[in-house]
């Protein structure tokens, strides 16, 4: 017994300096460049599989001096990972150059700042439009979730549609704000290597690039469970996001503040009951989740609503005319059709 309880301390002791040890890497590797960014690395790899292996043969010499330089290793990493702080003030790409402002807000009208309404062609070619938008709370009347798939079934971008009694459309996503010429990495998004924004933008711009631009498959949900006071103070919980990105800036995560788990946590903030799930993860699964808590139309399969959810066709038939968002919406369940006819 006490043979094995050692080996299962040896072996969670393995474990723990394993994981310390690709973390380090990840630091090193997303934060440090050229040759001295290279030796660093080689020098910490060196010494994490030197010591992964006197611990596995026991070697009480080696375990202690390597052990040593380990922890000394740790430690000027921890130091370095504190000094690395978000920013306002990059050289950011054209889609996210500009935060989300709340100019002003009384509890019902709310005027925004840095409305995004680009023109797209292709992700290259585009026209650029800030915008000043107001809205009236009191004309609130629906909330959409809109998942975006890019890279398979299991991950998905999610994004907030609020739809209010004259029509228009104002699409919330939590995104991460690109420097010129920065691709998304999600292993990145693990090591502090990106800000995140809070987007605010019409739905010909951000919907139609994903659909149209970026050759997305796009799915529309209604959730039909948000109402009243409930419906308003989301809408409010992103105004408070918004405000608060704009005061101070902050890391995207690929697991903790991500895109999912930012719309989550502002959910929660409204009702504490709403249960952890692993879909919040792999967000490609999302609407499983939702239908399950009840918050998509009622009497329809998942099948079914992600069938007549499907919005790329018709988005790319549209071409981001003035109807884009009558006509994306036309047989999604939960939608009357004449909230689509204009």
């Amino acid at each position: 017994m006490r043979r094995m309880g050692r080996w299962l301390v040896q072996v969670l002791v393995m474990l723990l300096v394993a994981a310390v040890a690709l973390w380090g890497a990840g630091v090193l590797h997303f934060h440090l460049s050229g040759i001295a960014g290279g030796l660093l690395l080689l020098c910490w790899s060196a010494l994490s599989v030197g010591l992964l292996l006197a611990l596995a043969g026991a070697s009480q010499r080696w375990q202690g001096r390597l052990g040593l330089a380990f922890m000394l290793g740790l430690l000027a990493l921890g130091i370095g990972w504190n000094q690395i702080t978000p920013a306002q003030d990059r050289a950011w790409a054209d889609d996210v150059a500009r935060r989300l402002q709340v100019r002003s807000f009384d509890g019902r009208h709310v005027v925004l700042d840095n409305v995004r309404n680009f023109t797209w062609r292709s992700e290259q070619d585009y026209d650029i439009a800030w915008e000043q938008r107001r809205y009236d709370l009191d004309q609130l009347r629906s909330a959409d979730v809109l998942l975006s798939y890019w890279m398979g079934p299991v991950i998905a971008h999610t994004l907030v549609s609020f739809g209010f009694a004259d029509g228009r459309q104002l699409v919330f996503s939590l995104e991460i704000r690109k420097e010129q010429g920065e691709s998304f990495d999600a292993l990145a998004g693990f090591f502090r290597r990106y800000e995140m924004t809070l987007v605010a933008a019409d739905e010909r711009d951000i919907v139609a690039t994903r659909t149209n631009a970026r050759g997305e498959e796009v799915y529309l949900y209604r959730v039909s469970g948000l109402r009243g006071k409930a419906l308003r103070d989301l809408f409010v919980a992103y105004l408070r996001k918004a405000q608060e990105l704009d005061r101070q800036p902050a890391f995207y995560n690929s697991l903790t503040s991500n895109c999912t788990t930012i719309v989550w946590a502002l959910a929660r903030s409204i009702n504490a009951d709403l249960p952890l799930d692993w879909r919040l993860l792999a967000s490609g699964y999302l609407a499983g989740y939702l239908q399950q808590l009840g918050a998509l139309a009622p009497g329809h399969e998942q099948a079914e609503l992600q069938q007549r959810g499907r919005i790329t066709q018709r988005a790319r038939a549209d071409g981001g005319s003035t109807l884009f968002s009558q006509r994306i919406r036309q047989g999604v369940p939960g939608i009357d059709q004449g909230e689509t006819d204009e």
